[in-house]
């Protein structure tokens, strides 16, 4: 645990602003930190390559990582069939005639409302509010740089903030480890009115969307697109609603489904990547048994459409695996510990809270995490509650905000790569227009905190 462990997500994130290439940024970050790792060791350098290689077969190899980057492949085919089925279309030709999307402002806040709908698993209401609002967001010359930072900044935020799922299972084991004077649960329900950055993020989209306001890099994509004055292309023609809408349903329903299948009956105790899996894979079926069924395509037809789809998503497929595969290796090489280890022992009692917040949100920037960003910082966090008898809420409460902060912010981040396909925008772009918004939201609950532990500490 030393400084030059910061190095390799530096070089990933300088080389992603300098040189625009986010492959190669996460291939050099991987390369340079396995070479740190074998510098500590003692070991060859010449092994590097050989150790990166290594790294990236046991990522992939990992039955939670596996999952991911299957899903990450086949939501490729069920996309590309619900896209050439015409179901797109037919769907936003009837959201149009029922009146509930004839403007921006309502197309902004069905999109809001779809991925706050869809609480039980970020990647799956980021999934679901891109599928629903993509046609629409094109019909309103809406830049596809818009879509991804709604959907991006309502569905971890709301997963964070409703916690009947996936990630509040994982929080309260993390709390559970610890004897306090209030339940590991009380805690954590108690942090959500602390959670000072989610809930800025969710009004700051809400803003957007009804004033109809952008600022800066999103203003120039939207204004960049209006000044294109192109029809733009609406894909195969109209046919059938369902052809969309069913999939869809099956998706949203076998989600929800397959995490109490997997949780034994509990909801918060299923597992996501599983479910997540699980749920696309029997969505696509159906969307192709639908198309048989109508004789829309032929079964080639279908396969050569969904090898299509799933290979469109291959560049960002790699950018999932490499955000894995340095985290793994920043893992190792103690990174997250390093930067924890910068919150120090002398700070004023007033500071520790707004410091732990800042940590949180420079942790989950440099590895792309917000997970591995709890998992590090809570160890760190409740002995301070209970060294110096700090409010719990308000400890954890900044910890959980810093994670989402610095993962909202992050081009290493997996969360973003999964917004920028799912919305069907460049991630680069994604991470550009959206970071603006981000950081006046950090601001504001880094303000939040400070003021919050002058009054409660």
């Amino acid at each position: 645990m030393s400084w030059y462990s910061i190095l390799p997500p530096l070089i990933a994130i300088l080389v992603v602003f300098w040189r625009k290439e986010v492959i190669m940024a996460l291939l050099l970050a991987v390369i340079s930190s396995e070479f740190l790792l074998l510098y500590t060791q003692g070991q060859s350098g010449l092994l590097t390559f050989v150790n990166s290689v290594e790294r990236v077969i046991s990522v992939a190899t990992s039955a939670g990582n596996s999952r991911i980057l299957i899903f990450s492949i086949v939501i490729g085919a069920l996309l590309a069939y619900i896209r050439e089925s015409g179901g797109v279309a037919a769907t936003v030709n009837k959201l149009m005639n029922l009146g509930v999307a004839k403007s921006k402002r309502q197309v902004g806040l069905l999109t809001m409302f779809t991925g706050t709908s869809v609480f039980i698993e970020s990647n799956m209401s980021v999934l679901t509010s891109g599928i629903v609002s993509r046609g629409l967001f094109d019909k309103f010359k809406m830049s596809r740089a818009r879509l991804a930072y709604i959907i991006d900044s309502t569905s971890a935020p709301v997963c964070i903030l409703i916690l009947l799922n996936g990630w509040g299972a994982y929080v309260l084991g993390l709390l559970s480890n610890y004897e306090l004077e209030q339940s590991a649960v009380s805690i954590l329900w108690s942090s959500v009115a602390f959670n000072f950055y989610a809930i800025i993020a969710l009004l700051i989209v809400l803003y957007t969307i009804v004033f109809d306001k952008v600022h800066g890099p999103m203003k120039e994509a939207e204004q960049q697109l209006e000044k294109q004055n192109l029809e733009i292309d609406a894909g195969p023609a109209a046919s059938k609603a369902r052809f969309m809408l069913i999939p869809l349903l099956t998706l949203i329903v076998s989600m929800i489904g397959f995490m109490f299948w997997t949780g034994n009956g509990e909801l918060a105790s299923g597992s996501g990547s599983k479910s997540v899996l699980y749920a696309t894979v029997l969505a696509s079926m159906v969307a192709y048994l639908q198309l048989i069924a109508h004789k829309q395509f032929t079964h080639h037809q279908l396969v050569d459409i969904g090898f299509k789809g799933m290979g469109e998503l291959l560049p960002l497929v790699s950018i999932v695996l490499l955000s894995l595969t340095l985290g793994a290796s920043l893992k190792e090489l103690g990174t997250g510990q390093f930067v924890a280890s910068l919150v120090g022992d002398y700070l004023p009692i007033y500071l520790i809270v707004p410091v732990l917040f800042l940590t949180g949100a420079v942790m989950s920037f440099t590895t792309g995490t917000s997970w591995g960003t709890f998992a590090i910082l809570i160890p760190i966090g409740v002995p301070l509650i209970q060294a110096l008898g700090l409010p719990a809420p308000l400890v954890v409460g900044a910890i959980l905000s810093g994670g989402i902060f610095g993962d909202h912010c992050s081009p290493i981040s997996d969360t973003s790569a999964v917004s920028a396909l799912a919305s069907g925008c460049d991630l680069l772009t994604h991470v550009k227009t959206q970071l603006p918004y981000a950081l006046v939201g950090g601001l504001l609950a880094l303000l939040s905190f400070f003021v919050a532990s002058l009054i409660m500490i």
